[in-house]
């Protein structure tokens, strides 16, 4: 492979890397940022995710620059470029499955540090109950379904 084709297929390489870097910065900000609305600590996770996906992938564009692909100059850089592009595909789906768990594990901090107040509040606000309730039992919750014998509440005795 000519240096000019390896040069295009690294400049291409590194173009696509930030572009996609760049997505899963914004992206996961955004996501990140709407667990317990603090934007300084989605921002710095989605920084040090991103920073993660750079590292990596760049280090593997590297080493595909590396690996015998294709005779001439124009099916090595297609051939080099297929396969970043499928390692990029799953370092992306990488990415996302770490931010999905960072997501989950500050909305499971939120909800213990707010004792579990937002979900209550979210139940109290809710306009009506979502389906029919039970004859004899009134409110959003009820607690127990009435006995099949005589329709009234059911009792533990």
């Amino acid at each position: 492979m000519s240096t000019n084709a390896y040069l295009s297929f690294l400049a291409i390489g590194v173009a696509l890397i930030l572009l996609d870097g760049q997505i899963i910065y914004r992206s996961g900000k955004r996501y990140l940022g709407n667990v317990d609305g603090s934007p300084a600590a989605a921002a710095s996770m989605a920084r040090l995710v991103t920073t993660l996906f750079h590292l990596s992938t760049l280090g593997v564009l590297a080493l595909i620059s590396t690996i015998g692909i294709g005779g001439s100059d124009l099916p090595g850089v297609v051939g080099r470029i297929g396969v970043l592009l499928l390692v990029l595909a799953a370092a992306h789906a990488i990415t996302v499955a770490a931010l999905a768990r960072i997501r989950g594990e500050r909305e499971a901090e939120a909800f213990v540090q707010g004792g579990g107040a937002s979900a209550r509040r979210r139940a109290v606000e809710m306009p009506g109950p979502t389906v029919t309730p039970v004859p004899g039992q009134e409110g959003l919750h009820p607690d127990v379904s009435p006995s099949l014998e005589n329709r009234s509440p059911y009792t533990a005795s």
